[in-house]
Protein backbone atom coordinates (compact mmCIF):
# COMPACT_ATOMS: atom_id res chain seq x y z
CA UNK A 1 0.00 0.00 0.00
CA UNK A 2 2.75 2.16 0.89
CA UNK A 3 4.79 1.61 -2.21
CA UNK A 4 1.48 2.15 -3.87
CA UNK A 5 0.67 5.61 -2.55
CA UNK A 6 4.22 6.45 -3.41
CA UNK A 7 4.06 5.27 -7.40
CA UNK A 8 0.86 7.75 -6.82
CA UNK A 9 2.31 10.39 -5.44
CA UNK A 10 5.49 10.13 -8.04
CA UNK A 11 3.33 9.88 -11.24
CA UNK A 12 1.46 13.14 -10.11
CA UNK A 13 4.42 15.14 -9.38
CA UNK A 14 5.70 13.94 -12.86
CA UNK A 15 2.18 14.89 -14.53
CA UNK A 16 1.91 18.36 -12.36
CA UNK A 17 5.68 19.64 -13.80
CA UNK A 18 4.76 18.50 -17.19
CA UNK A 19 1.47 20.71 -17.05
CA UNK A 20 4.02 23.61 -15.65
CA UNK A 21 6.61 23.20 -18.72
CA UNK A 22 3.32 22.99 -21.42
CA UNK A 23 1.54 26.19 -19.74
CA UNK A 24 5.42 28.21 -19.70
CA UNK A 25 6.24 27.16 -23.22
CA UNK A 26 2.05 28.63 -24.20
CA UNK A 27 2.78 31.60 -21.93
CA UNK A 28 6.07 32.25 -23.92
CA UNK A 29 4.28 31.38 -27.42
CA UNK A 30 1.08 34.01 -26.38
CA UNK A 31 3.33 36.65 -25.43
CA UNK A 32 5.23 36.52 -28.71
CA UNK A 33 2.18 36.62 -30.69
CA UNK A 34 -0.02 38.70 -28.82
CA UNK A 35 2.69 41.45 -28.38
CA UNK A 36 2.47 42.10 -32.32
CA UNK A 37 -1.00 43.60 -31.99
CA UNK A 38 0.60 46.05 -29.98
CA UNK A 39 3.31 46.31 -31.70
CA UNK A 40 1.42 46.60 -35.30
CA UNK A 41 0.03 49.77 -33.69
CA UNK A 42 3.18 51.70 -33.16
CA UNK A 43 4.33 51.43 -36.45
CA UNK A 44 0.98 52.61 -37.45
CA UNK A 45 2.23 55.85 -35.38
CA UNK A 46 5.86 55.23 -36.76
CA UNK A 47 3.83 55.80 -40.35
CA UNK A 48 1.87 58.87 -39.13
CA UNK A 49 5.32 60.77 -38.24
CA UNK A 50 6.08 59.63 -34.51
CA UNK A 51 10.10 58.45 -34.39
CA UNK A 52 10.01 56.56 -31.52
CA UNK A 53 6.55 54.78 -31.01
CA UNK A 54 7.18 52.95 -28.03
CA UNK A 55 4.29 49.56 -28.51
CA UNK A 56 3.63 50.34 -24.41
CA UNK A 57 4.84 52.66 -21.83
CA UNK A 58 7.94 50.71 -20.33
CA UNK A 59 9.10 49.47 -23.42
CA UNK A 60 12.87 50.17 -24.50
CA UNK A 61 12.33 49.75 -28.28
CA UNK A 62 10.06 50.76 -31.13
CA UNK A 63 8.95 49.44 -34.54
CA UNK A 64 11.70 50.39 -37.40
CA UNK A 65 10.55 48.38 -40.87
CA UNK A 66 7.87 45.56 -41.59
CA UNK A 67 9.20 42.20 -42.80
CA UNK A 68 6.87 40.95 -45.69
CA UNK A 69 7.43 37.18 -46.88
CA UNK A 70 4.76 37.02 -49.62
CA UNK A 71 5.92 33.14 -50.38
CA UNK A 72 4.76 32.23 -46.94
CA UNK A 73 2.13 34.83 -46.77
CA UNK A 74 3.24 36.32 -43.59
CA UNK A 75 4.20 39.74 -42.23
CA UNK A 76 6.25 40.75 -39.25
CA UNK A 77 7.10 44.11 -37.91
CA UNK A 78 10.57 44.50 -37.03
CA UNK A 79 12.02 46.31 -34.10
CA UNK A 80 14.83 48.17 -32.82
CA UNK A 81 17.57 46.14 -31.22
CA UNK A 82 18.38 42.57 -30.50
CA UNK A 83 18.53 41.39 -27.47
CA UNK A 84 16.85 38.94 -25.99
CA UNK A 85 14.31 41.07 -24.43
CA UNK A 86 13.33 42.88 -27.19
CA UNK A 87 13.29 39.68 -29.63
CA UNK A 88 10.48 38.37 -26.84
CA UNK A 89 8.42 40.51 -28.69
CA UNK A 90 9.22 39.94 -32.42
CA UNK A 91 11.95 40.08 -34.84
CA UNK A 92 14.98 42.83 -33.99
CA UNK A 93 16.74 44.66 -36.38
CA UNK A 94 20.64 44.73 -34.53
CA UNK A 95 22.26 47.77 -34.05
CA UNK A 96 25.50 48.46 -35.85
CA UNK A 97 23.57 46.98 -38.82
CA UNK A 98 22.27 49.00 -41.83
CA UNK A 99 19.13 50.00 -41.46
CA UNK A 100 16.75 47.93 -44.08
CA UNK A 101 17.24 49.38 -47.47
CA UNK A 102 19.87 51.42 -46.42
CA UNK A 103 23.78 50.48 -48.46
CA UNK A 104 25.61 47.37 -46.47
CA UNK A 105 24.20 44.31 -45.11
CA UNK A 106 20.65 45.11 -42.35
CA UNK A 107 20.94 41.72 -39.91
CA UNK A 108 17.33 41.09 -38.21
CA UNK A 109 17.04 38.32 -36.05
CA UNK A 110 14.28 36.10 -34.15
CA UNK A 111 13.71 33.34 -31.96
CA UNK A 112 13.61 29.90 -33.67
CA UNK A 113 10.72 28.86 -31.68
CA UNK A 114 8.41 32.00 -32.23
CA UNK A 115 8.61 34.29 -35.30
CA UNK A 116 11.30 33.43 -36.86
CA UNK A 117 10.45 29.77 -37.56
CA UNK A 118 9.39 30.41 -40.70
CA UNK A 119 13.25 30.91 -42.05
CA UNK A 120 13.32 27.36 -41.81
CA UNK A 121 10.72 27.27 -45.30
CA UNK A 122 12.24 29.79 -47.71
CA UNK A 123 14.07 28.70 -50.61
CA UNK A 124 16.48 30.45 -52.81
CA UNK A 125 14.68 33.12 -55.21
CA UNK A 126 11.89 33.33 -52.91
CA UNK A 127 11.24 37.27 -52.86
CA UNK A 128 11.38 39.34 -49.46
CA UNK A 129 10.36 42.88 -48.68
CA UNK A 130 11.05 45.63 -46.68
CA UNK A 131 9.16 48.60 -45.50
CA UNK A 132 11.23 51.63 -43.74
CA UNK A 133 10.30 53.94 -41.23
CA UNK A 134 9.67 56.63 -44.30
CA UNK A 135 7.21 54.47 -45.88
CA UNK A 136 9.76 53.45 -48.58
CA UNK A 137 9.51 49.55 -50.16
CA UNK A 138 12.45 47.41 -50.65
CA UNK A 139 12.79 44.76 -52.42
CA UNK A 140 15.28 41.65 -51.91
CA UNK A 141 15.40 38.09 -53.30
CA UNK A 142 17.15 34.89 -51.18
CA UNK A 143 20.45 33.89 -52.62
CA UNK A 144 21.78 31.42 -49.72
CA UNK A 145 21.71 30.09 -46.33
CA UNK A 146 24.39 29.39 -43.93
CA UNK A 147 24.82 27.79 -40.63
CA UNK A 148 27.34 29.28 -38.55
CA UNK A 149 28.78 29.59 -35.43
CA UNK A 150 28.49 32.86 -33.47
CA UNK A 151 31.45 32.56 -31.71
CA UNK A 152 33.56 32.39 -34.50
CA UNK A 153 32.39 34.85 -37.24
CA UNK A 154 31.88 38.47 -37.83
CA UNK A 155 30.47 40.52 -40.64
CA UNK A 156 31.08 43.98 -42.10
CA UNK A 157 28.48 45.53 -42.19
CA UNK A 158 29.24 48.36 -44.86
CA UNK A 159 29.05 47.76 -48.20
CA UNK A 160 27.70 50.15 -51.60
CA UNK A 161 24.67 48.53 -52.22
CA UNK A 162 21.56 47.30 -49.30
CA UNK A 163 21.69 43.72 -48.47
CA UNK A 164 19.58 41.41 -46.00
CA UNK A 165 20.63 38.74 -43.56
CA UNK A 166 17.48 36.84 -41.29
CA UNK A 167 19.09 35.07 -38.82
CA UNK A 168 17.62 33.03 -35.72
CA UNK A 169 19.03 30.19 -33.56
CA UNK A 170 19.51 26.69 -34.89
CA UNK A 171 18.98 23.69 -35.12
CA UNK A 172 14.98 24.46 -35.32
CA UNK A 173 14.34 21.09 -33.56
CA UNK A 174 17.17 21.69 -30.73
CA UNK A 175 15.90 20.61 -27.45
CA UNK A 176 17.82 22.94 -25.47
CA UNK A 177 18.60 26.72 -25.79
CA UNK A 178 22.06 29.10 -25.96
CA UNK A 179 23.73 26.94 -28.67
CA UNK A 180 26.14 28.89 -30.78
CA UNK A 181 24.82 28.23 -34.29
CA UNK A 182 22.75 30.71 -35.97
CA UNK A 183 20.69 29.95 -39.64
CA UNK A 184 20.74 32.85 -41.52
CA UNK A 185 19.31 33.58 -44.68
CA UNK A 186 20.90 36.17 -47.20
CA UNK A 187 19.36 38.48 -49.56
CA UNK A 188 20.58 40.63 -52.16
CA UNK A 189 18.52 44.08 -53.24
CA UNK A 190 16.48 43.69 -56.38
CA UNK A 191 17.50 46.46 -58.77
CA UNK A 192 17.61 46.88 -62.43
CA UNK A 193 20.18 44.97 -64.74
CA UNK A 194 21.47 43.69 -61.36
CA UNK A 195 19.88 41.49 -58.92
CA UNK A 196 21.92 39.20 -57.62
CA UNK A 197 25.73 40.15 -56.12
CA UNK A 198 28.39 37.56 -54.99
CA UNK A 199 27.63 35.07 -52.30
CA UNK A 200 28.54 36.35 -48.78
CA UNK A 201 31.75 33.89 -46.88
CA UNK A 202 32.95 33.57 -43.40
CA UNK A 203 34.35 36.57 -43.15
CA UNK A 204 31.58 38.79 -43.81
CA UNK A 205 29.21 37.42 -41.25
CA UNK A 206 28.24 40.25 -38.80
CA UNK A 207 29.15 39.83 -35.25
CA UNK A 208 26.47 37.31 -33.60
CA UNK A 209 27.44 37.84 -30.15
CA UNK A 210 24.72 40.78 -30.25
CA UNK A 211 22.49 38.14 -30.51
CA UNK A 212 20.67 36.62 -27.81
CA UNK A 213 20.18 32.53 -28.24
CA UNK A 214 17.42 30.70 -28.82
Amino acid sequence: MRRRRALTAAACLLMGLGLWQAASGGYIHAKAWLAQGLIDQAWARVQAGEAHARPWPWADTWPVARLELPSLDAALTVLAGGSGRTMAFGPGHVDGSALPGEAGISLIAGHRDTHFRLLEALRVGDDIGIEDSSGLHHSFRVTSFQVVDSRRVRIDPHGDTPRLALSTCYPFDALTTGGPLRYVVFADAVTPGRTHMRPLVARDILDFDTVSPN
